[in-house]
């Protein structure tokens, strides 16, 4: 973790602390830079506070403000980080029922939604690999999931995007979907989830006739900070589809 990162994650917790005092019951740090592909100049920091319950109204625009002003002190990260606030009450129930969540997501202002058994993939990855930056350890406020559990969310999830890629996206998103396919078929195959660069890299020696998309994949992450007004992006769509396609075929047999 760089010093730059460890300044925004604790000014993070500071703001957090004096918005929502003893409401704020533990914050917790997971995707990229917990395994160990963060990239600085493009991945997301994603977070998940823990609160003793529902934000109310002021406590929402007390942190969407807070958000702003971290968002105008650090244009770096704009739009770049997430935050789920979640109750204590709602990470005990979510496989049994949908409770309101706040959240702020990269392309996605400040806002409440439902979040229940939908979630499951995100709160078993923030229980079993999530990194405390306060409070008490996850796996003692997160309810118990199996691995069976969180392997069958993410085959899910895997095929709810061949709906999903219908939609027409940018390279650097299209990029985002095949190493996500990847992702989920190494989960698929050995129960674990691993990096993005570790599952790229394995994907590539099971399906060697995609090797070369899996490889502009990795590329075009990487170049998402690029002019976007030079490429092409619809160009590939079709390519990326059969390629998010075909993986789901092989997931769900």
């Amino acid at each position: 973790m760089t010093p730059e990162v460890r300044e925004l994650l604790d000014s993070l917790l500071s703001r957090l602390q004096t918005v929502l005092g003893d409401r704020l019951v533990g914050l917790y740090l997971y995707g990229s830079l917990v395994m160990g592909d963060f990239d600085p100049d493009i991945s997301d920091v994603d977070l998940m506070a823990a609160t003793s319950g529902v934000l109310n109204d002021s406590q929402f625009r007390a942190l969407d403000e807070m958000h702003r002003q971290i968002m105008s002190e650090r244009p770096r990260w704009n739009d770049r980080i997430e935050i789920a606030y979640i109750s204590l009450d709602a990470l005990r129930t979510f496989k049994t029922k949908a409770s309101q969540i706040a959240i702020i997501s990269p392309g996605e202002p400040f806002h409440f939604k439902e979040a229940g058994e939908d979630w499951l993939i995100n709160w078993y990855l923030v229980r079993e690999k999530g990194i405390t930056l306060y409070g008490p350890p996850p796996h003692e406020i997160i309810e118990p999931m199996t691995k069976d559990e969180y392997v069958q969310a993410v085959r899910e999830q895997a095929f709810a995007w061949r709906d999903w890629i219908e939609g027409d996206f940018d390279r650097p998103y299209q990029g985002y979907a095949i190493i996500t396919l990847c992702r989920a078929l190494y989960t698929h195959v050995h129960g674990e989830q691993v990096s993005k660069q570790a599952a790229a890299q394995w994907a590539k020696g099971q399906l060697p006739e995609w090797s070369w998309l899996i490889d502009e994949a990795v590329r075009w992450r990487e170049a998402a900070v690029e002019d976007s007004t030079k490429i092409d992006h619809a160009a590939t769509m079709p390519i990326t589809r059969r390629f998010v396609n075909d993986v789901i075929d092989r997931i769900w047999g």
